[in-house]
């Protein structure tokens, strides 16, 4: 383990859709819901509500909620450029990247997420934890938009398994 880097890492895959609905599953409420979380929501620079058949842009803050967790997450967007980048801070001080690039007739989604601190816990909660949770939700992304089949667990009952 002296050469992992504990500070960032890369998902990938590829979504046989196009850019714009995958751009639109990142930056509007009500298509983020379908595939990541319960609940978000967004405000602007004065603190208003944004519908959730809204884009997001630069300087929105954000409230994450997902089902069968009481954590709330909150950030900040920081870049969303409309067609192929979008990035938000995300567990504290770390930056996630959302890439898109068009591949034959796949949108091919880079995430990265940085900045992560090196203190034992975030190694375990952030670095780890984060890179397995993403691994799952980008699978899920791949899943509703190819075929509208949700994975997630939502039974309160069985918790916690790799799909909640």
């Amino acid at each position: 383990m002296k050469n992992f880097d504990w500070t960032c890492f890369t998902k990938k895959i590829a979504v046989k859709a196009p850019m714009s609905l995958i751009y639109d599953a990142w930056t509007k409420a009500a298509e983020i819901e379908k595939w990541f979380l319960k609940t978000a929501e967004y405000k602007d620079e004065n603190g208003n509500d944004i519908p959730k058949d809204a884009k997001v842009i630069a300087g929105m803050k954000y409230e994450w909620s997902w089902f069968l967790y009481s954590e709330i997450e909150k950030g900040k967007i920081t870049n969303a450029n409309g067609k192929d980048h979008f990035q938000f801070t995300f567990a504290g001080q770390c930056l996630v990247d959302v890439n898109l690039t068009e591949q034959y007739d796949h949108t091919v989604v880079e995430l990265i997420q940085s900045n992560i601190p090196t203190d034992d816990a975030s190694k375990q909660e952030i670095r780890l934890g984060c890179s397995s949770g993403w691994s799952f939700y980008l699978v899920n992304l791949k899943s509703i938009y190819q075929g509208g089949l949700d994975l997630r667990s939502k039974d309160e009952r069985l918790k916690p398994m790799v799909n909640n």
